[in-house]
């Protein structure tokens, strides 16, 4: 966005913005729309008052939300030309791209998204002009009346007008702001279709919904499908698959199943889970699946989350699956009266939640409906908030970047609509965890009205080795479930008093973060977390007893290896567990198996020559295992 800002006094009523910056000489072919007096607008727009006019170029990310925006309008317009009679529903720029939910007169398919790609650009190419136009709600209905889904959204309206977009033959109902014409609209792709339920709901229409990108510039463009590109090649559903990690499977939508090799995986990253927080005073709890309908009334996820909760019944009365731990934490920490002696009170979980998600949404381990969450409680008082939280966030700062590798970025969410408590109440608790994250010099960004129900939050995004970026860890300070629950402890004063409780995950669904991991590295874990950690490639039959023998001894040891019993060429073996993505390979043939040694191969730097196996143990020693 340019910096400069200039006001103008005398040249209102006729002449616009666009104008303005001409004469300004902020107009470049970057910009796209304007502020006037801060509020976003088109170039198009005439003031009809004094105040400032600011310049949105292309290459800003509210330029950048404003040219995806208007792909969408260029290609609901090529649409309409190549399968007319068709209707649109809504067509948002979202991050890194745009999509428009379409109601086709016929069928699209991922074959046809070149043909309509060129319609798009002979569009382009042509300049045509974007307008805006305002309507009365009366005659919008009017204009739109045989579109039932912009008329379904203009009835429930509660405004005198409303904002149409025009370009060429096609319109559309928008707030904008939009590019000034088509021929500022150059670097796009259509990537992909799915479906998507009108508004969301399942008993509607299902519509064609269409994704695509667009950029500022032609290098952006190609470095993003370049990174999509790479991202398919990572994709952890097809790496489960390839890698006999997990499966997913129609009897059971949006619940995992884990093979022995991704338990494997699994039960390391717990291995390293506990070691970590028993080395943080954390203790570890249990509790149950199915609780009391009435806990879930008084803890406020009745009333908040019912809709994404699973319920039974046993004994003809109701009971809730578990979507949190935090009720069942709860209950064990009012099993004995507490002193402030004991805080603070660290109670750990890793508790297995069953959440309702809609099957449009259910994706690979990312999106499920049953999890485990590497939970935490933590029971304080309140002059204890900003220490325990710092020590949280150093945790999270140790295994994000330390152990794995991630860079990350924090965000503060604030007070949401649909919240408990008092204002009072909200302005301390988000107080106290700003004023942690400024004394610990913790560079954030502030969420606003994304916080949980009852309380704010820190939320940890981490980014992985190709850009993308995953929402994990969090630290949600409460002061409403305690109160709620009658939770007490005893102060120094002898009299009764409510602590303060702390929620927070550091892997957050640990199978999401499984799923994470296996894109971020590729499917080729470290060492430490590998499934299979060495592949024994005997040569020949003969050579099988001594690769037996080499087995025996890394299961002594604790490692996780495989012997490849196939009758093949040794070329193919190898090959194979390459696929595999193994750390190691031990090639043994006569020699060998006579010298008690092993063929060392890596996987990415290959024969690393023969060694004894005490030479190769020590080899793996130098690899980093956190859980060591």
């Amino acid at each position: 966005m340019l910096e400069e800002k200039k006001s103008f006094a005398e040249k209102y009523n006729t002449t616009t913005l666009h104008d303005l910056l001409k004469e300004l000489g902020l107009d470049s072919k970057k910009v796209i729309a304007a502020k006037f007096k801060g509020e976003t607008h088109d170039l198009s727009y005439i003031p009809n008052e004094d105040g400032e006019v600011e310049a949105i170029t292309v290459d800003t990310p509210e330029g950048l939300e404003i040219l995806r925006h208007s792909t969408a309008h260029l290609m609901a317009q090529a649409i309409e030309r190549l399968y007319p009679g068709s209707h649109f529903g809504v067509g948002p720029a979202i991050k890194d791209g745009f999509y428009y939910d379409v109601d086709v007169a016929g069928t699209i398919t991922e074959e046809d998204l070149p043909k309509i790609e060129a319609e798009m650009r002979k569009i382009s190419g042509a300049g045509e002009k974007v307008t805006r136009e305002e309507m009365t709600k009366e005659d919008a209905l009017k204009f739109f009346a045989q579109d039932p889904y912009k008329t379904e959204l203009i009835s429930e309206l509660d405004v005198p007008t409303v904002s149409v977009y025009k370009q060429g033959e096609y319109a559309d109902l928008c707030r904008g702001p939009h590019v000034p014409d088509a021929s500022k609209i150059h670097n796009f792709k259509l990537l992909s279709i799915a479906g998507a339920y009108w508004r969301g709901d399942e008993k509607n229409k299902m519509l064609t919904r269409i994704y695509g990108t667009a950029f500022a510039t032609p290098d952006e463009l190609k470095t993003y499908l370049k990174r999509l590109e790479e991202a398919k090649l990572r994709d952890h559903r097809k790496l489960g698959k390839d890698l006999d990690l997990f499966s997913l499977h129609e009897e059971g939508p949006g619940f995992p199943f884990f093979h022995p090799k991704g338990m494997a995986i699994m039960n390391t990253l717990l291995d390293f889970w506990r070691k970590e927080h028993n080395k943080r005073g954390y203790t570890e709890i249990k509790t149950p699946q199915i609780l009391d309908r009435e806990l879930w009334i008084r803890s406020g996820h009745w009333d908040h989350y019912r809709e994404n909760m699973y319920f039974t019944e046993i004994d003809e009365k109701p009971y809730a699956i578990k979507p949190m731990n935090c009720p069942g934490s709860i209950l064990v920490y009012k099993t004995q009266l507490r002193s402030y002696r004991d805080l603070p009170m660290r109670l750990a979980e890793l508790g297995c939640v069953h959440r309702h998600e809609r099957s449009g949404v259910l994706h690979g381990l990312m999106r499920v409906r049953c999890f485990t969450q590497d939970d935490a409680h933590t029971y304080i008082t309140p002059e204890q908030i900003k220490e325990e939280v710092t020590r949280i966030m150093e945790l999270d700062k140790y295994v994000y970047t330390e152990v794995f590798g991630f860079k990350y970025s924090v965000e503060l969410s604030t007070r949401p609509d649909d919240s408990m408590g008092t204002d009072e109440q909200w302005e301390q608790a988000e107080s106290a965890l700003r004023d942690a994250l400024e004394s610990t010099n913790t560079p954030y960004t502030i969420n606003p009205g994304d916080g949980a129900f009852y309380g704010p939050k820190i939320d940890f995004h981490l980014e992985d080795c190709i850009g993308r970026t995953w929402q994990c860890g969090t630290i949600q300070l409460d002061f409403q479930m305690p109160r709620r629950f009658d939770v007490t402890y005893i102060g120094e004063d002898g009299a009764e008093h409510t602590p303060v409780m702390l929620h927070r995950v550091v892997f957050g669904s640990v199978e999401r973060f499984m799923g994470i991991l296996i894109e971020h590295y590729a499917g080729a874990f470290p060492f430490w977390l590998a499934p299979v950690q060495v592949k024994i490639v005997p040569i020949a039959k003969d050579h099988l007893d001594y690769a037996k023998e080499l087995q025996d001894k890394f299961m002594s040891l604790g490692l996780r290896s495989e012997i490849d019993t196939r009758e093949e060429k040794l070329g193919r073996k190898i090959r194979d567990a390459q696929l595999q993505k193994v750390p190691y390979m031990l090639v043994v043939g006569d020699k060998e198996r006579d010298n008690h040694t092993v063929g060392v191969r890596e996987r990415s730097e290959g024969d690393l020559g023969s060694m004894s196996f005490d030479e190769f143990i020590d080899l793996t020693k130098q690899e980093f295992n956190p859980i060591r």
